[in-house]
């Protein structure tokens, strides 16, 4: 379905990765890049890819989202909606394009899972989506039920206060 490599190619070069690194005496660190809202990325493969960073204890900061730039294959795939790797007609392959800001901010809020302020776009998406079970304080949940609240800390900054459901609440479900 996808063009781009699996999962299996980043463990294969992170092992070689590692192994040179050592070799060479150095201390060095991948920093895997990731778009938001790719032609041809799903809310589906968004939530897969939340829960393979969460599993690598991988929280990325800074994430960009697609924007179709001239002369890319991916500007031909977000404008048409086809694959232009393969043979091109009327019937040829469709491809997800995310063109709406609502899902576009979904998806990135998807590589950002552990940010507060995403959390209630990602509790609507996953119910949504039928994925309920990611919701909670687990270690294979995405993101918590509870939502903070924003406070401000004697030097005026804002901080983020937690608000736990509480046994009540939680039985009540």
């Amino acid at each position: 379905k996808m063009m781009k490599p699996g999962v299996g190619t980043y463990y294969k070069f992170k092992q070689l990765f590692d192994r040179f690194s050592q070799a060479a005496g150095k201390e060095q660190y991948l920093i895997p890049y990731f778009i938001a809202a790719h032609p041809g990325t799903t809310d589906s493969d968004m939530l897969e890819l939340a829960l393979w960073l969460k599993r690598n204890d991988f929280r990325l900061d800074q994430v960009q989202t697609f924007l179709p730039t001239p002369l890319a294959i991916a500007t031909a795939m977000w404008h048409t909606g086809k694959n232009p790797l393969k043979r091109l007609s009327q019937t040829s392959e469709e491809v997800a394009v995310v063109r709406g800001g609502r899902q576009r901010k979904l998806q990135k809020a998807f590589l950002r899972y552990h940010d507060p302020k995403n959390w209630p776009l990602l509790r609507e998406a996953l119910k949504t989506m039928g994925r309920a079970d990611l919701i909670g304080s687990g270690r294979r949940h995405l993101v918590p039920a509870w939502q903070p609240t924003e406070t401000k800390t004697p030097t005026g900054k804002s901080a983020l206060m937690g608000r736990r459901p509480t046994a009540k609440a939680i039985r009540g479900r």
